[in-house]
Order: structure tokens, then C-alpha cells, then sequence
């Protein structure tokens, strides 16, 4: 089940949606997202139309009033972004966010994302996908056995790697010491 955990800091709302989806199945994907809403301070009037707004911002407008119970996992992957997205959080940490998104979905939930970052939003986000990381991605974390072994930008990866102008995966499999292993 997918966990929110919000967290008020002197920095702005943080949150961390965790594995799972956390989704009340009998809930229509409007009323988890007003519940949301009101959790995070909306009132009223206030709290429905911030949640249309999220889910119109997913691209789920036609599944508004259904049940989250008939969901793909897709669009239970992006109503739960939706859920991340309520209270506008100055920090957001994902898990694979992108997994079940089929590649129209993928693309809208990374523009999504992109565009809190524009307004100032950090977004922390985990992947096994390196394309994603490689194309994404400002700053990245390379971890192996449980360690974060290098971070950096790109370039400050490929450097550390000693394989300039090389995809991420090249860069990846260098640094955790199984280039030759992959090859």
C-alpha cells in the first residue's frame, strides 16, 4: 500500500509517496482527492476544485467520478501523483513513479513533474529506468549494495567513471564495477 508521509518544515510541505498506491478502492478518484485536499487545509468549495484540478493536471478528467477500484495500475499510478500533487509540496520523493504508465501517461507525469520544478519544487525521484534518470534528471545518485556510491551531475558522473560522452547505463555499470561483467 502506498504510503503519504506529509511533513511541515521550516522549508515548506514535504512529501513521500512510498510503494503501493494507497488508494480506498470504494472511492471515486474525486473524493480521494477532496479527502486529500481537506487533509492538507482546503475547505469547502475549495478542497473539490483543487482536486479536479489535480486530476485534470494527469490527465484523468474522463475518470473523475469512477470508482479507483477499476483502475489500470497507470491510472492508479497517476492518481496517486495527483494525491502528491494536493497541497503543492516544496519537496516531493517518488518511488518509480513511472511504473505501470503506459509511454503517453509516462510522458505527461514527466511533464508534470518538470513543470514543479520550473516553480521551484525539489522532486526526488527513484528509477531503474536509467533513460529516464539520464533524460530527467539534474543531479544523480549512483547506489549499489544499499551505498550511495557517487553523485553528481552527468558529466561530474562520466568523470568520475572515466567514461566521458558515454550513456548513464556505461556510466551506472562503470561505477558499481560490473561493466565488464555486462559487456
Amino acid at each position: 500500500m502506498k504510503r503519504y508521509d506529509f511533513y511541515d518544515s521550516p522549508h515548506g510541505r514535504m512529501l513521500l509517496v512510498a510503494d503501493g498506491d494507497g488508494l480506498y478502492e470504494e472511492l471515486t478518484a474525486r473524493r480521494f482527492l477532496t479527502d486529500q485536499a481537506r487533509l492538507r487545509g482546503f475547505a469547502g468549495p475549495a478542497a473539490g476544485a483543487r482536486a479536479e484540478a489535480c486530476l485534470v493536471r494527469v490527465g484523468l478528467q474522463d475518470a473523475i467520478d469512477r470508482r479507483t477500484g477499476g483502475f489500470s495500475k497507470g491510472m492508479r499510478q497517476k492518481v496517486a501523483l495527483a494525491g502528491a500533487l494536493v497541497h503543492e509540496p516544496r519537496l516531493i520523493i517518488l518511488d518509480e513513479p513511472l511504473t505501470g504508465l503506459d509511454a503517453g501517461s509516462a510522458r505527461q507525469v514527466k511533464n508534470v513533474l518538470r513543470e514543479r520544478v520550473r516553480q521551484g519544487c525539489t522532486v526526488i525521484m527513484t528509477t531503474h529506468i536509467l533513460e529516464v534518470a539520464e533524460r530527467m534528471a539534474d543531479r544523480i545518485g549512483v547506489i549499489a549494495g544499499g551505498k550511495l556510491i557517487a553523485q553528481g551531475t552527468l558529466d561530474e558522473l562520466r568523470r568520475q567513471a572515466g567514461k566521458g560522452g558515454t550513456s548513464l547505463e556505461d556510466t551506472f555499470l562503470t561505477l558499481v564495477g560490473q561493466d565488464a561483467a555486462a559487456a
